[in-house]
């Protein structure tokens, strides 16, 4: 059993160092592949759906024969705070297409993962295009009852559904519902789907009032990103399950 795991965003990479004898390349490029052990195909594939269906189509040409989308998310549910894990049992796409997970592989996570971390279940949406207003979470909250929200997830259980194979997703929730993201982390983004520094800058040049707003952003970020390393040393245990 391969797996495949289609991670958004450059930064999110180093949450799976923790994985036990994890091989890894300096400077792995937007759309390239690795195989990080013997069994498992890491890619980083920039944000947003057309990047993610791409990558996922790429691990799949390359073996894969299980998917995971892996990374942060924002928080839909006000019950949901900064480093939540989610485990969604079902996906939404942007076109409003839902996508069950693999029930079995879904389980059996959460019984991995019970002992030392909680898991969130509940519906995970697909949006194009960042949601950066608290009013625009709770709006999102009220219409669909999805829990938290990513630009990749939705495409990724296409694809994995598309080829009958099992799809899993995990995410640590970076951003809470009731947080207005900065205007610099909204605009963020380049064509390719990856977070432009220059970008930011410039504009926190001009709305210098934000700094504090993203040193926060960061903040959660980070713990975010601690509950995802944290799963990481599972995730043998996590991949090994009666699915397969």
């Amino acid at each position: 059993m391969i797996t495949g795991i289609i991670v958004a965003l450059s930064e999110e990479l180093s949450t799976l160092k923790t994985l036990p004898n994890a091989l890894w390349e300096r400077g792995l490029r937007r759309g390239k592949f690795i195989f990080i052990t013997d069994d498992i195909i890491l890619i980083y594939s920039g944000a947003g759906a057309e990047n993610a269906c791409k990558a996922a189509e790429l691990l799949v040409s390359k073996g894969a024969t299980q998917l995971m989308s892996w990374g942060c998310a924002a928080a839909l549910s006000p019950d949901l705070k900064m480093g939540d894990l989610v485990l969604a049992d079902s996906l939404l796409s942007c076109d409003g297409i839902e996508t069950a997970v693999n029930a079995t592989w879904h389980q059996h996570t959460k019984i991995i993962l019970g002992s030392q971390i909680t898991a969130y279940k509940g519906v995970l949406i697909a949006s194009n295009e960042i949601v950066a207003t608290a009013q625009a979470k709770h709006e999102l909250y009220e219409k669909t009852g999805a829990i938290a929200l990513d630009m990749e997830s939705g495409a990724i259980a296409q694809v994995a559904q598309h080829y009958a194979l099992p799809f899993l997703a995990i995410r640590a929730i970076a951003d809470p519902a009731t947080m207005d993201l900065p205007l610099s982390v909204s605009n963020a983004l380049n064509e390719n789907g990856e977070v432009d520094i220059t970008k930011i800058i410039a504009s926190l040049v001009f709305n210098p009032k934000e700094i504090p707003h993203l040193i926060q952003l960061a903040q959660y970020f980070q713990i975010a990103k601690k509950t995802l390393s944290k799963v990481a040393k599972q995730l043998p245990e996590v991949l090994n399950h009666p699915a397969q």
